[in-house]
């Protein structure tokens, strides 16, 4: 294994390592690495801020080879600022993505109820490898993984992950990166029709947080739902071990696979 997700070559470019090999194709990028790297270009673009929400739109299959991140800030407010961003491969987009920061301000608020959590902590939760990548080594080997909840290819279930390497080489993963990177393998999680038979790709990847995730393990309380017209929704209720901090959602591409 390489010891990072990317290795930098320049303030923009990143070189994709085996790391981030997704389960559709050994020659494809898993989405949870890139899409982090858009959520670390939108943290740079807004130091004093907290990201609370972050869009990925995976426009093309991202290969393993380098990658540009482009950012812009759309509006610059008091407390909120607004951006956009690009993964470019060869000049070409591959990805895109929005983001929302807001400012955090010293607030004294009254008690009032808060979501309560779903999933055993990670030492009560069993280890677990994903069985179905093609390859060796990549993101499910990057990546250690513990079922807290349901049975795995069964339907809803709850996981564990935590980042085995680095976001990028020598640098230590945000909060929110370490989220991003989970929270993309929702579907994979929760499987709920045979994978041997179908596919269910994201087509993109919502994060929302209402506060900072603490320490290294992000929890997945997930749940897919395909269709038979060929869409499908994943949700993630997102945990870290003190408890919930946000949702995220995936719109799923769902197709028969092409069995001999």
């Amino acid at each position: 294994m390489a010891d990072c997700f990317y290795e930098p070559d320049g303030p923009d470019r990143f070189v994709s390592m085996p790391e981030t090999i997704g389960p559709w194709d050994s020659t494809l990028q898993h989405a949870g690495p890139p899409s982090a790297l858009l959520a670390r270009a939108f943290e740079r673009a807004s130091p004093e801020m907290l990201v609370r929400r972050l869009t990925v739109e995976l426009l093309r299959p991202i290969p393993i080879a380098p990658l540009t991140v482009r950012t812009e800030v759309v509006r610059a407010g008091k407390r909120a600022q607004w951006m956009t961003g690009a993964l470019l491969h060869d000049g070409r987009e591959v990805a895109r993505a929005s983001g929302l920061a807001i400012r955090p301000l010293e607030v004294a608020l009254p008690e009032h109820p808060r979501p309560a959590a779903t999933l055993p902590l990670p030492d009560a939760s069993r280890e677990f490898v994903f069985p179905f990548f093609l390859s060796k080594v990549g993101y499910h080997t990057a990546m250690e993984v513990r079922i807290a909840k349901g049975e795995w290819s069964k339907g809803p279930c709850g996981a564990w992950l935590r980042m085995r390497v680095p976001l990028v080489a020598g640098e230590t993963p945000s909060p929110l990166q370490r989220t991003v990177v989970a929270a993309d393998a929702g579907n994979g999680v929760s499987v709920t029709i045979p994978i041997d038979r179908f596919t269910f790709i994201n087509a993109d990847l919502t994060v929302h947080l209402h506060r900072e995730p603490a320490g290294e393990w992000i929890g997945l309380d997930a749940t897919t739902t395909p269709e038979s017209d060929g869409t499908g929704l994943q949700h993630s209720l997102l945990h870290d071990t003190q408890g919930v901090v946000g949702r995220s959602l995936q719109s799923l591409v769902v197709a028969g696979r092409d069995l001999p």
